[in-house]
């Protein structure tokens, strides 16, 4: 799978990371760009969030206290990027064609950890993390507050809505059927553990046709396509109580 959302570079993001000091860190766009103008939505106006979400939001303690998750391909956590231990190893991944094509982030480790660290050094409102199975990394997340993000202008954002970003690191961890199911044992742990949040986010690239089944098989329904600044977006949402099939 590639792109950002899921697989090599699943619903990779590009955003603008909020620093501290309250000011925005621009980072370069993650999934290309569109060669042609693509007619698409005129962006929405988000329900705005209310003001006690607006100041730290706390993601980083909260999502390295989550613990994990049995899967069938083994136990899933979520362990927060830690600078510089986890450097080289989130930099080869970004190097790899499969993840660069989307992400845009192939370089040396400078380029990664000017993507990382104001994630990081921020409010807490993106965490970038690391997973493993079964203790094993091989996979790299960004769990993110959707409604809190440069992505609400572009779709009707709900309070506490959580997105996800997701690639796989290292070929043998891909074409096995691993995103689908990481996708849905990481949702799972964002409604067990943020009961607040009523639906998880993601925003890959349409071109990204493997992502985008793989968020749908994790129970995610495509619900718009969206023109942001980098990007022509499959908007993909998991709702916390099932939708309702279609009659």
């Amino acid at each position: 799978m590639t792109g950002r959302g899921c697989g090599n570079g699943a619903g990779a993001p590009s955003r603008d990371r909020p620093s501290r000091d309250g000011t925005a860190r621009e980072e370069p766009s993650h999934a290309g760009t569109v060669t042609a103008p693509v007619p698409g939505p005129v962006p929405v106006a988000a329900e705005a969030p209310s003001p006690d979400l607006l100041p730290g939001t706390d993601l980083l303690d909260s999502v390295a206290s989550w613990g994990g998750v049995d899967t069938k391909h083994g136990f899933l956590r979520l362990v927060p990027v830690e600078l510089p231990r986890d450097l080289r190893l989130v930099t080869g991944w970004m190097n790899e064609p499969e993840v660069a094509a989307f992400w845009e982030l192939a370089g040396p480790p400078s380029v990664t950890e000017a993507h990382v660290r104001p994630q990081l050094q921020g409010d807490g409102r993106s965490v970038p993390c690391v997973g493993t199975l079964d203790g094993s990394p091989m996979s790299y997340w960004e769990i993110y507050r959707a409604d809190l993000d440069v992505l609400t202008p572009y779709y009707a954002a709900r309070p506490e809505d959580t997105g996800v970003h997701l690639l796989l690191g290292g070929a043998v961890h891909r074409g096995r059927g691993l995103g689908p199911v990481l996708l849905r044992a990481v949702a799972d742990l964002i409604f067990e553990h943020r009961p607040s949040c009523t639906r998880v986010v993601a925003e890959p690239d349409v071109r990204n046709t493997r992502s985008v089944a793989a968020f749908a098989r994790a129970g995610f329904r495509r619900t718009a396509e969206l023109n942001l600044p980098s990007k022509r977006a499959a908007l993909m949402i998991r709702d916390r109580q099932p939708h309702p099939p279609p009659h």
